[in-house]
């Protein structure tokens, strides 16, 4: 196995299948091999569920390598580790709870604020190709990585890039009115920030755009609020692909609240990116 390979999470249950199967074609996309992995107690344990994993994705694709793993311990830790040397680590979720069940919490969220490498969340029976395009969800100038992520994603889809780039003000104590019917600087204020805000994209973008110009693109920036904006967004999308940006907390990191709405509540797979 090279050391770009994709890395797919199961369980045996369905949604870990559904996963497998989203891994198994990202793998064939990115042209690398799948190692499957299966965290448990005792390694014995996995061997049918890694079996049958094994067979349903040689069976659909013959020529691709493919790799099983029986991990001891637990699956946030197992993925993460793998995490720092795949192209992809891919897992399933059914919005609450995850890969193990709700009873252990999220593992998406948990493997989402961890993992070193990109992260795709299967959400649902969501198509694995259904020739949708790839929707990148873009916070500012500093999500390089996911930026350049969805452009790659985009051209092995074949697929058009739409990037959404949505931000809200803070709240400006209005001004007294004046005699001088000039705009004073609480005023100026909201329509610079606005050219500042929807120029984003635009400056972002520009050297991805000439590296990729098979990918055509399509931007909007919107003055709303960025989850509810995404959500949305995701109803029409293949995938959709957004920067991790973690915050440090006593409990170790955490996801800011757009990725965590779309790993509840996106329409379609989503892709966590990590900034370095």
């Amino acid at each position: 196995m090279t050391s770009h390979h994709i890395v797919v999470g199961v369980d045996g249950s369905l949604i870990s299948v559904r996963a497998l199967d989203w891994a198994a074609a990202e793998a064939v996309r990115h042209g690398t091999g799948l190692r499957v992995l299966y965290a448990v107690p005792d390694r014995d344990e996995a061997a049918p569920v890694l079996s049958h994993a094994v067979s349903r994705t040689r069976a659909r694709y013959p020529e691709l390598p493919v790799e099983a793993v029986a991990a001891e311990g637990g699956v946030v830790r197992s993925l993460a580790r793998e995490s720092a040397d795949a192209a992809l680590i891919v897992v399933g979720t059914r919005g609450l709870g995850a890969l193990t069940g709700p009873t252990l919490g999220s593992v998406s969220l948990r493997l989402a604020a961890l993992a070193q490498g990109p992260l795709l969340v299967v959400r649902g029976d969501h198509p694995c190709d259904d020739g949708q395009d790839v929707l990148l969800g873009l916070a500012d100038d500093t999500d390089t990585h996911a930026a350049a992520y969805a452009f790659q994603e985009a051209e092995r889809r074949g697929a058009r890039l739409r990037v959404l780039h949505s931000w809200s003000h803070r709240h400006i104590t209005p001004e007294l009115p004046s005699l001088v019917p000039t705009p004073g600087p609480g005023q100026e204020r909201p329509a610079i920030e606005a050219l500042a805000e929807e120029a984003v994209p635009r400056y972002a973008l520009t050297q991805l755009q000439d590296r990729y110009p098979g990918v055509t693109v399509e931007t909007r920036a919107v003055r709303a609020a960025p989850a509810a904006e995404l959500l949305a967004a995701t109803r029409e999308a293949a995938v959709v692909v957004i920067g991790a940006h973690r915050r440090t907390s006593v409990l170790g990191p955490r996801l800011g609240p757009v990725a965590r709405t779309l790993l509840h509540r996106a329409h379609c797979p989503v892709v966590v990116v990590p900034h370095g």
